[in-house]
């Protein structure tokens, strides 16, 4: 194991979140707190990307969210990681098999908002993401039903779990995702960045 990397042992589950945290914010920590409790997930790996290959604009500089991030986060069980740039990854399913190389024993699960879900089947290597690694997705504001209908919620509709055996997910076999509505907070990055709050 690389000294660089966090640390997890053989029979943990552990939910990775990935995104520019562009800036990182309340919702974010909600998310991760919500996810760590309806998953039954041992800890949240936040994975602060180096830069979004779907995002024509590069985020503010990695050392800067990566400060922000860390200021925000106050949860024993949530870490922020640049688990990617020390990797040298750029997609998500190159950081997934990597982890699944680096950490034998550990299960992941991959949590993203319903409005990634919406777009999933754009990601570089979706279905392998959906076939090895349990997806947890939670609902955002608005994004409810286009998630729903999506590529990928249709094309993987007979591996959903119900929200009432949500707990399950981390010990799933791969393919498995679920979808919860939570209770979100009507806060976003792109919202911030407009109203001048992170330049």
């Amino acid at each position: 194991m690389r000294h660089d990397l966090p640390y997890a042992q053989p029979g943990q589950t552990i939910g990775l979140f990935g995104g520019s945290f562009d800036p990182p914010h309340k919702g974010h920590v909600h998310v991760s707190r919500e996810a760590l409790k309806r998953f039954g997930l041992d800890r949240v790996w936040w994975l602060v990307s180096p830069g979004n290959p779907l995002k024509a604009r590069g985020p503010a500089p990695l050392p800067r969210r990566m400060a922000a991030a860390r200021d925000l986060v106050t949860h024993p069980r949530v870490e922020v990681t640049d688990i990617e740039a020390k990797l040298g990854t750029r997609y998500t399913a190159e950081t997934l098999k990597e982890l699944c190389r680096l950490y034998p024993g550990v299960r992941f699960v991959w949590l993203m908002g319903a409005d990634n879900l919406a777009q999933f089947h754009r990601w570089q290597q979706w279905e392998w993401i959906m076939g090895n690694v349990p997806v947890g997705v939670l609902a955002r504001p608005g994004d409810r039903i286009s998630a729903r209908t999506s590529v990928a919620a249709q094309r993987f509709r007979s591996a959903k779990l119900p929200a009432s055996a949500a707990r399950l997910l981390g010990q799933s076999d791969a393919p498995a995702w679920c979808f919860l509505n939570v209770p979100m907070l009507d806060v976003s990055s792109s919202a911030i960045r407009a109203k001048g709050g992170w330049k």
